[in-house]
């Protein structure tokens, strides 16, 4: 794939020192975006919950027997007003684990929906495939060499001139943000520079080295990144303070989706968000409406409803995503745990979601009715859905450039814009 000089001047030839870092190596000190106003625009966030989250206990089937007879130690009680610990109903056949209450309000608000029995078509039940998969957008292909979200990157120009178009919260870039548009990982906005005491002195030696090069490429580039320097130390990361009473968890999830809400929030051109959250690979005492499954859901779901308080109005122009590399068994295992499966749920939430609804084809847990007698089953590909939101929420039209090799149909979209 070619790649500029500029493009590479820009993001990996000056690799000198910082904290954070980008596609191609580029310390953090030389990227920090141009912070000045502009037109209020789309952000897509996508949010991937590593190890393989367990659909099934998420949303809950409390409407389908069979679902009782696989899981006899671990599935969540059927829903019974009052009770605790019992699912939480949304439509009569499914239901959200009693850990996922501040969805619940979402859901009931229009704007949470669930699309069911979703996920990648690929059969792989290898973590490290099935990531690279979802992230790639090329399932069953291992050489792919760019991620889905920079590829839409790459067809599409930016509103604007910013370095902070895509970011990924995380300490190295996700597959999913790697290939030649640029792109940012912070995994703190508080430590993004060059640290120590002496960093400004450092700063202005650097900028003065670079704008003696003499290079026609290298010196407007260092100047157009070391101008950004100032404009986003203005942000002030540590003085932002949540609105409307939103409260996030101080590390993990919390943290990235407070810095992605900073971001959106201060104008600075973020169309692109990327977060992960670990810790789903539940082999052994998953838990059933407590236990560990249930913990995390708790900070998973609070942190989640934190951003979107937090967002208040602005989430009229936010999509949220959510993702998994794949779903568990339906059966849970001799330790009270499930193993690698298929099909998924995915959560969907903003102002322009059609929520309030469960999407999707249910296939049902009957016998002949799993994949390979033993999972859910998967009846929505995510790059449909992902289709849908690119083409809905940000306006992309060449989709088979961001998905190589797979025939977009709006036929096979299920509606989930255009609340």
């Amino acid at each position: 794939m070619p790649v500029s000089r500029r493009y590479f001047l820009k993001s990996g030839a000056v690799a000198l020192a910082g904290v954070g870092s980008v596609a191609g190596g580029l310390p953090s000190f030389l990227v920090r975006a141009a912070a000045s106003s502009g037109a209020r625009g789309k952000t897509l966030v996508v949010l991937f919950q590593r190890g393989a989250a367990d659909g099934l206990n998420i949303v809950v089937p409390h409407g389908e027997s069979r679902y009782y007879d696989l899981r006899p130690s671990i599935a969540i009680p059927r829903p019974a007003k009052g009770v605790s610990g019992t699912a939480i109903d949304l439509d009569g056949l499914f239901g959200l684990h009693p850990a996922l209450g501040p969805f619940k309000k979402m859901f009931d608000d229009g704007l949470l929906a669930i699309v069911n029995a979703a996920g990648s078509p690929d059969a792989t039940r290898s973590h490290f495939d099935a990531q690279d998969f979802m992230e790639t957008g090329t399932p069953g292909v291992k050489n792919t060499r760019d991620g889905w979200l920079n590829r839409y990157l790459q067809q599409y120009a930016p509103r604007r001139q910013t370095n902070f178009r895509a970011v990924s919260s995380t300490a190295q870039m996700p597959r999913i943000l790697g290939g030649r548009a640029p792109a940012l990982a912070i995994a703190d906005l508080s430590k993004f520079g060059i640290p120590g005491r002496h960093a400004e002195v450092a700063q202005k030696g650097l900028q003065r080295l670079y704008a003696g090069a003499g290079d026609d490429l290298l010196t407007p580039t260092a100047s157009e990144t070391f101008e950004a320097v100032h404009a986003l130390s203005l942000l002030d990361y540590e003085a932002y303070r949540p609105a409307n009473g939103a409260s996030y968890s101080g590390r993990g999830l919390g943290k990235s989706l407070r810095q992605i809400a900073h971001l959106i929030k201060a104008d600075v051109g973020l169309e692109i968000a990327f977060a992960e959250i670990g810790g789903w690979d539940h082999h052994v005492k998953e838990g059933g409406a407590e236990g560990q499954l249930s913990n995390l859901l708790r900070r998973f779901s609070g942190d989640v409803a934190a951003f979107v308080t937090d967002m208040g109005p602005r989430m009229d122009d936010v999509v949220v995503v959510t993702m998994s590399e794949f779903g568990r068994t339906a059966s849970e295992n001799g330790s009270r745990g499930t193993d690698h499966g298929h099909a998924n749920a995915l959560f969907v939430m903003g102002g322009p979601v059609k929520g309030g609804k469960v999407y999707g084809d249910w296939p049902g847990l009957a016998d002949d009715r799993l994949h390979e007698g033993r999972d859910l089953a998967l009846t929505t590909d995510f790059r449909d859905v992902i289709s849908e939101l690119l083409q809905g929420h940000l306006g992309a039209s060449r989709l088979e450039a961001v998905f190589p090799g797979y025939a977009i149909d709006a036929r096979r979209y299920r509606g989930l814009l255009g609340g």
